[in-house]
């Protein structure tokens, strides 16, 4: 990470409570998973299950990507972030706004408390949307990573959007539309606007500095950019106006699925023509997360024509536990280190012997954290197929495993004292 600019990073005050926060949610969210097993049994809309899904879409995913995302812009646009003081408030709400989310879902009580954490979101998503395009538009140079992100910050805006009208419907019904078909729109607009496209975004800048990679391919991520957004467009004004229909919906994906093939080859040639040969823990997680994608992907059929809800739930699972999980249980030991790194021995470093980045955390937990992430995901996926709320109560001590290791890592690496060697 030696060209990154870290001159211009905004302040880790702004950044690392994102950080210990998603940690933080991602214990709770696999300490939920282990008390609702049996939630996973039962059709998809019921209150424990989207607990654990906005758990795991705001509270783990958005806020450790919230965190990656603020560093980054300044990487990518080579300019200070806008407003390191809306990189805060954007945790304040959406700390705020998931606690009263998964209460409400939990306990199932529409209302007030639902709204209110509904509203509290879209105003961090709206802080953020400011900061990605202020940011970008003084980009120096042109990168389709700045593209993925401004696009992504648009999708989320407007997926919690979404969101907080359905949460006002449940309570104070006002579509004329089926609240499920909005709620899989909802879904996929997150999944395939945000996700997606932030993470094809991100990867395309760190997996090659990670790797000492370089690709000359980039317009494969181009067309990525054009065949996700394509897909998805197409799929939600197909799905709105026309009502969600197998074929067309089969079509919307392999469309959006040729732009995830696009961002994987571009990936894949510059895991060719990488310098550093050797594999680390770290991207072998981020390895793992990207076949998992491609698996959930070609669940889709089955979730279109099978009929059974237990192929929608593992889809899910795939997706929130397994590739974005994944991704971030990876990501976050590549870049939370060099954070507090810079933090603690930038003004040090050529003067006195420092530790390394490496030496802020223990190398031996993120091995171990990756063994048990794959046990977890296995075992979580067979109780899901089989339908055994038994299987899934073992998957839930797993995944309590995994998180409480992730968990003791990244406070390590957050509470670093100062010290020279």
């Amino acid at each position: 990470m030696a060209d990154i600019n870290i001159g211009k990073a905004p302040p880790n005050s702004a950044i690392l409570p994102f950080y210990a926060t998603g940690a933080i949610a991602f214990w709770l969210l696999c300490l939920l998973l282990l008390l609702g097993a049996d939630s996973f049994t039962a059709h998809y809309f019921n209150p424990h299950l989207l607990a654990i899904v906005h758990t795991a879409a705001l509270g783990w995913g958005t806020m450790i990507i919230f965190g990656a995302a603020h560093q980054l812009l300044p990487v990518v646009c080579e300019r200070d972030l806008f407003s390191p003081a809306m990189a805060s408030l954007c945790w304040y709400t959406l700390t705020a706004g998931v606690a009263l989310l998964v209460v409400s879902f939990w306990n199932f009580q529409p209302g007030w408390l639902m709204i209110s954490g509904g509203v509290l979101v879209v105003l961090s998503a709206g802080a953020y949307f400011i900061n990605a395009v202020f940011t970008s538009r003084i980009c120096i140079h042109y990168s389709v990573a700045r593209l993925f992100i401004v696009t992504s910050a648009a999708w989320l805006l407007f997926t919690v959007i979404v969101g907080l009208l359905l949460a006002i419907h449940l309570s104070h019904p006002f579509f004329n539309k089926n609240h499920l078909d909005i709620l899989k729109l909802h879904a996929h607009a997150g999944l395939a606007g945000w996700f997606l496209q932030l993470i094809t975004g991100i990867s395309s800048k760190l997996v090659p500095m990670f790797l000492l990679g370089k690709s000359a391919k980039e317009k494969l991520l181009y067309y990525a950019c054009i065949l996700q957004n394509a897909g998805l467009l197409l799929f939600l004004g197909d799905g709105y106006f026309w009502g969600i229909n197998g074929f067309h919906v089969l079509l919307y994906a392999v469309i959006a699925a040729a732009g995830i093939v696009c961002w994987l080859l571009y990936l894949y040639d510059t895991f060719r023509h990488r310098i550093r040969k050797k594999t680390d823990v770290q991207m072998k997680h981020t390895f793992v997360s990207f076949l998992l994608l491609v698996i959930a992907v070609l669940f889709i059929p089955l979730l279109l024509f099978a009929g059974n809800y237990q192929w929608t739930i593992l889809y899910g699972t795939l997706l929130f536990m397994g590739w974005i999980t994944g991704i971030i249980l990876g990501k976050t030991f590549k870049t939370l280190p060099f954070i507090v790194w810079n933090g603690h021995y930038k003004t040090l470093s050529g003067k006195v012997k420092v530790p390394l980045p490496k030496h802020l955390y223990n190398e031996g937990w993120v091995s171990w954290q990756f063994r048990l992430f794959i046990a977890a995901i296995l075992l979580l996926a067979a109780g899901i197929i089989a339908g055994e709320a038994v299987i899934i109560r073992i998957a839930g001590i797993a995944w309590l495993s995994v998180a409480s290791l992730y968990l003791l890592n990244v406070m390590k690496t957050l509470l670093h004292k100062t010290k020279t060697l």
